[in-house]
C-alpha cells in the first residue's frame, strides 16, 4: 500500500529487455533507506519488487503485463521516475490509498500556468474516468492528485508549487503517456452499486 506522496525522483540507469519483460536498474537515494530484497517500491505508480540493490541503485523486474498496462515500456535510460516505498506501519498518511496497481494509461493533453499553479489536463479512457468525481483522488504516475474537472475521456488537476518541483509531471512533454490508478474506494462503491442493480449477474 502506498499514499501517492513521492519520496524522491529517481532515474532509470539501465533497461534490459527480454522476451519475458524487462529488468530495470533505478538510481536512487532516499528509496534505498531501509530497503531490502523482496520489498515493494512504486515506480511511477507501478508497484514492483526489489530483486537486487547496491549503495546507489535497486533492480526490479517488470512482466509483459506490467509493460503492457503501464508506461514503463516507453521509458529510456536517463528518464526520471517517481519513487515511493511501501507505507510502513505507523507512517504518515498524506495522500490517499494507492495500491500501485495501475489501471491503465492516459496522456498529457495540455497545461496552463495560472498564478503559481499549473492546470494540467489528462486524457483518460472511460473505464477509468467512470470512477472520477470532482474533488476526488487519482494517482498519476504514482502522484496523489485531486481531480478538479472530469469529462468522458479527460480530467484536470491543479498542481501546487510543491508538486511542480517535487515531481516530473510538468517536465513531461505534451502527449506523454502517464500511469493512472483510480481511487480503490471509488471502484468498490461502483462494484457494490453494480451488484445491487444486477444481482443475478453476480449470483
Amino acid at each position: 500500500m502506498f499514499t501517492g506522496i513521492v519520496e524522491e525522483l529517481g532515474a532509470i540507469r539501465e533497461i534490459d529487455r527480454t522476451p519475458e519483460g524487462a529488468r530495470l536498474v533505478i538510481a536512487a537515494a532516499v528509496a534505498l533507506d531501509g530497503t531490502r530484497r523482496g520489498d515493494s517500491i512504486a515506480i511511477d505508480g507501478a508497484c514492483l519488487t526489489v530483486v537486487a540493490l547496491d549503495a546507489s541503485s535497486f533492480t526490479v523486474e517488470a512482466t509483459l503485463e506490467t509493460l503492457r498496462r503501464t508506461s514503463l515500456g516507453d521509458r529510456s535510460p536517463g528518464d526520471a521516475v517517481h519513487l515511493e516505498r511501501a507505507l510502513g506501519a505507523g507512517g504518515r498518511f498524506g495522500g490517499h490509498f494507492v495500491q500501485g496497481h495501475v489501471d491503465g494509461t492516459g496522456e498529457i493533453r495540455s497545461r496552463e500556468h495560472v498564478g503559481d499553479a499549473v492546470v494540467q489536463v489528462f486524457g483518460a479512457p472511460p473505464d477509468i474516468t467512470r470512477y472520477l468525481v470532482p474533488k476526488g483522488s487519482i494517482a498519476v504516475d504514482g502522484v496523489s492528485l485531486t481531480v478538479v474537472g472530469v469529462g468522458p475521456d479527460w480530467f484536470d488537476t491543479w498542481l501546487i508549487p510543491h508538486t511542480i518541483t517535487a515531481t516530473h509531471l510538468v517536465r513531461r512533454p505534451i502527449g506523454a503517456r502517464v500511469n493512472l490508478e483510480a481511487d480503490i474506494l471509488a471502484k468498490y462503491v461502483a462494484r457494490a452499486v453494480e451488484v445491487a442493480h444486477n444481482p443475478s449477474t453476480y449470483a
